[in-house]
């Protein structure tokens, strides 16, 4: 990756890539908030998501992305949470090896 923001582009393919993998969580909107903020907001609940979290989107994005070499040497991920889980469920649908690194200060939990 370039470090150069996305634009409209990657977000097209990004969401291209993710079609049919991932779920495609609802927008809900609250009628009782917007009037207690004079306008509209939406929530977008990704518990529905896959792993409960809208990190599995940006972890089969970037993973269906490598190359077939880099795929032969798996994915490790450092993390004990919600990266974690998206890395693990994206790399396992893809059929990789994965590695989860849990820092030693992660909650046992």
């Amino acid at each position: 990756m370039s470090g150069v923001p996305p634009d409209a582009t990657d977000v097209r393919s990004a969401a291209a890539r993710l079609k049919g993998v991932a779920v495609r969580t609802p927008l809900l909107e609250f009628p009782v908030l917007n009037a207690h903020v004079g306008g509209r907001i939406f929530v977008k609940p990704e518990i529905f998501q896959r792993t409960g979290s809208f990190k599995f989107r940006g972890a089969y994005n970037r993973i269906v992305q490598l190359s077939a070499e880099e795929r032969h040497g798996g994915v490790v991920a450092w993390s004990s949470g919600n990266h974690a889980q998206g890395v693990a469920a994206a790399a396992s649908m893809l059929g990789l090896i994965t590695w989860i690194v849990f820092p030693a200060d992660a909650p046992r939990i």
